[in-house]
C-alpha cells in the first residue's frame, strides 16, 4: 500500500538591516526556525526541508548546519535539504557533511540536489 508523506520545505530569511538588533533578530530568526522543526516534528510530519540561499537576504547558506542542529531537538522527523546546489561546494565536502548529519540525526538525514536558480548569488560564491 502506497502511503503519502506530508512535509515541509523552508527558508531562512535574514532580517536585512543594521547595526546590532540585526544581528539579534537574525539569532532569533533561527532559533524559530527551529522551533518550528521541533513542532512539526511533535504534530507527525514526515519531513522538513531547508532551502540553500547564498544571498545576503537568506540565512540558509548552510543548510546542513541548520539541520543537524534540528536532528540534536527531534526525533522522527526526516531532514532534508530543499535543495543542495551542488556547483556550490564541493562534491566530496558536500557528501561528507551529508553523511555527518544522517549519522546525528540516525538515518533521518537526506539531501536533494539541484542547481542554483539566482544569478545574483554568484558573486558571493567567488
Amino acid at each position: 500500500m502506497n502511503r503519502i508523506e506530508i512535509g515541509i520545505d523552508s527558508f531562512a530569511a535574514a532580517n536585512v538591516g543594521s547595526g546590532p538588533e540585526t544581528g539579534m533578530r537574525s539569532m532569533e530568526s533561527l532559533a524559530e526556525l527551529l522551533e518550528r522543526i521541533e513542532h512539526a516534528d511533535r504534530v507527525g510530519l514526515d519531513v522538513f526541508g531547508i532551502g540553500e540561499h547564498h544571498r545576503k537576504e537568506f540565512l540558509d547558506s548552510a543548510p546542513t548546519m541548520i539541520l543537524a542542529a534540528a536532528a540534536a531537538r527531534t526525533k522522527q522527523i526526516r531532514l532534508t535539504s530543499a535543495v543542495t546546489v551542488l556547483s556550490a561546494g564541493d562534491p566530496v565536502r558536500v557528501f561528507q557533511n551529508f553523511a555527518t548529519l544522517d549519522l546525528i540525526s540516525k538515518g533521518r538525514g537526506e539531501m536533494v540536489v539541484g542547481r542554483g536558480s539566482f544569478t545574483e548569488a554568484f558573486p558571493y560564491l567567488v
